[in-house]
């Protein structure tokens, strides 16, 4: 059975470039959301097995929306992406619970291999 995956950024061009990625590679992308707060709703709406999020993003940024979705599924596998390689907000998703963070520009081997170790 494939994961089913929910990706959030703001960037039309990113959210496809994953889904591609995940495609590709047998896993079921179940929902799309451009900010933190739509993020929120489609995990509760999906309930997806993982979510690969961006943090800076408008309306609610990804370290408020990981906090959200965790309080109320804190069994919830989140993976983080940024263009910003900056070490507090690394810090900051992976103590705010999320499972593993990615550095843009996306390497599939990078993703793939986050992908399967948060799913572990």
């Amino acid at each position: 059975m494939s994961a089913n995956v929910l990706i959030v950024d703001d960037a039309a061009f990113m959210r496809m470039m994953v889904k591609d990625i995940l495609s590709k590679n047998g896993y079921n992308v179940v929902g799309e959301a451009e900010n933190g707060a739509i993020a929120v709703d489609k995990y509760t709406e999906l309930t997806p097995d993982l979510v690969i999020m961006d943090i800076t993003m408008p309306e609610m940024d990804g370290l408020q929306a990981v906090r959200e979705i965790r309080k109320r599924a804190p069994e919830a596998r989140i993976i983080m992406c940024s263009a910003m390689g900056q070490q507090a907000m690394v810090i900051d998703a992976i103590q705010s619970g999320a499972k593993d963070f990615i550095v843009k520009p996306f390497q599939a081997d990078r993703v793939l291999e986050a992908v399967a170790k948060a799913l572990k």
